[in-house]
């Protein structure tokens, strides 16, 4: 176990990253950090409104100095699903911690996204859910040390897997 260092979890939208994270922190009496959570706060700002407004470039570089932001030790951090699109801000969270992708099929993306057009999900103009999730895989599969797979889990198998994988 790596109770020293950080825990970074990556995946899609929709993987579980806060959910199972939370639990996850919990059981390890870790902090547990949320990403998406900070830049809301900072921005004063909902995730959809900064897409929205500002596009997606303007989010990437929000979503990078959160990154950077951070000095955590002894956390869970959930991130973003577009983290894996900064090769920076993944340095900067893989030299402190050990990176577990939380892994799901494309099908099971599809249906927990109920709230697509509101859950501040970055899609490049004209890009299909399906097209970001081709585009992102190989980078979930680059940066991370360990791959939990998700699909058809429920939340306390998928927390045990972590903590058995670690």
């Amino acid at each position: 176990m790596h109770h020293h260092k950080n825990i970074i979890l990556i995946g899609m939208p929709g993987a579980g990253k806060s959910t199972v994270g939370v639990v996850l922190a919990k059981s390890l009496g870790l902090q547990f950090i949320d990403t998406d959570i900070l830049i809301q706060e900072r921005t004063g700002r909902m995730l959809q409104d900064i897409l929205d407004e500002d596009g997606p470039d303007a989010f990437k570089r929000i979503e990078e100095e959160t990154v950077f932001s951070l000095h955590p030790r002894r956390a869970v951090i959930a991130t973003g699903g577009s983290v894996v699109c900064s090769p920076d801000a993944m340095a900067y969270l893989k030299s402190g911690g050990v990176v577990v992708y939380l892994k799901i099929s494309y099908e099971e993306m599809e249906k927990r996204l109920k709230n697509i057009t509101t859950r501040g999900i970055v899609l490049l103009p004209g890009q299909s859910l399906r097209g970001m999730y081709d585009e992102r895989v190989p980078l979930y599969e680059k940066y991370a040390d360990l791959t939990v797979a998700c699909s058809g889990e429920d939340l306390e198998s998928v927390v045990g897997n972590v903590i058995e994988a670690l």
